[in-house]
């Protein structure tokens, strides 16, 4: 599962990568510093996971992990090609969800492409690309289906539909995900407005005071208006927090007065956006690893996140939950009182399942 970081130049997106990822992307200050996209694994804090391998104390520990892609900054006339418009689109079809980071900082260093702080008109310019980009697509779907029409099958006529609902709605200035629950939109259009969207307001390292603090209130009623996540971070002040060692960390945290890193609010409000449960595996004394999966994944779909081989030869799995399994105390005292239990091939996945596949070879 991919989130795409996306943003106008200059906000601070190869900054928040960087920091997300412990890399070294450019984040210099010009535009398209980011061409090709940079792509980094990030592990999903847990404590779950953390109380299972203190309990199982296995040799390896395994957290679940969400692929990040920072994506070159979008700029206006995007959709036409302007800028990296085109690059820029394409990698966003690629993603699953879109975290789109929001500038509510000022630096006299570093240039805004528009010239002034406004969030939301920063907001507006990326949705309105992404729209643009949007009708394109539905327009030449249209087209294509126009000539099925002749046929009479009822199948052409019903898509016919959807996509002349959707064209209406994309020029009047809505959203593909704002019409989720009107209109059946093909799955295969894959377009971008209907992809989940976190936006993310980049205050200075000031964090939540004077500019910062009105910058944020106006990114929350923006993604409330769009049916969206929000949350602040200080992308700078992320990346210097993990250049420190644990304990120095802990404190510089508790001196700002901050009980958690701000990207593990954002890895957390990442793994809501794509809809994932967490269930975990034990190897004997080996191994305790944590998956991602879509909610409502069916236990062989799940196996086979581990091995294609698990998902064919699938026969059963042995669950139990993660919450039942540290009151027991041990898997087989699990087994012991009855929480452990066996589920078949309709079995769907709940988060905090604690997983055995029994499969043939």
């Amino acid at each position: 599962m991919r989130v795409g970081i996306v943003g106008l130049p200059n906000v601070g997106k190869s900054t928040l990568f960087n920091a997300l990822t412990r890399s070294a992307a450019p984040a210099e200050n010009y535009p398209f510093c980011t061409i090709e996209p940079n792509v980094g694994r990030v592990a999903v804090p847990d404590a779950r996971l953390e109380q299972l391998a203190k309990l199982l104390q296995p040799e390896r520990v395994v957290p679940a992990v969400i692929e990040f892609v920072d994506i070159a900054g979008l700029v206006k006339g995007a959709s036409r090609g302007e800028g990296l418009g085109n690059q820029f689109l394409g990698h966003i079809r690629d993603v699953d969800a879109i975290l789109e980071v929001v500038r509510c900082f000022q630096d006299p260093d570093v240039v805004h492409v528009s010239g002034k702080l406004d969030p939301q008109a920063d907001i507006e310019t990326i949705e309105t690309e992404l729209i643009l980009a949007d009708l394109e697509v539905v327009g030449r779907r249209l087209t294509k289906v126009e000539r099925q029409l002749k046929s009479g099958e009822r199948r052409w006529r019903e898509e016919y539909d959807s996509l002349k609902a959707v064209e209406t709605a994309l020029s009047a200035g809505r959203t593909a995900r704002s019409l989720a629950k009107e209109v059946n939109l093909p799955a295969d259009l894959n377009l971008l407005t209907a992809k989940a969207l976190l936006l993310v307001a980049n205050v200075g390292q000031e964090g939540l005071t004077g500019e910062g603090a009105a910058c944020w209130k106006s990114v929350q009623a923006a993604a409330q208006a769009r049916g969206a996540e929000a949350v602040w971070l200080a992308a700078e002040l992320e990346e210097e927090l993990w250049a420190l060692e644990e304990e120095e960390r802990a404190a510089f945290l508790a001196d700002l007065g901050l009980s958690e890193p701000g990207l593990e609010r954002l890895v957390r409000a990442s793994y809501r956006l794509l809809d994932l449960v967490t269930f975990y595996t034990a190897t004997g004394g080996r191994e305790v690893r944590a998956w991602a999966v879509p909610r409502g994944t069916p236990a062989p779909a799940a196996a086979g996140k581990i091995h294609s081989d698990m998902e064919r030869g699938f026969i059963r799995a042995e669950v139990v939950s993660c919450a039942e399994l540290l009151r027991a105390g041990s898997l087989a005292a699990a087994r012991e009182q009855g929480v452990l239990r066996l589920e078949g091939r309709d079995y769907l996945v709940e988060d905090g399942d604690v997983i055995h596949f029994r499969f043939n070879v």
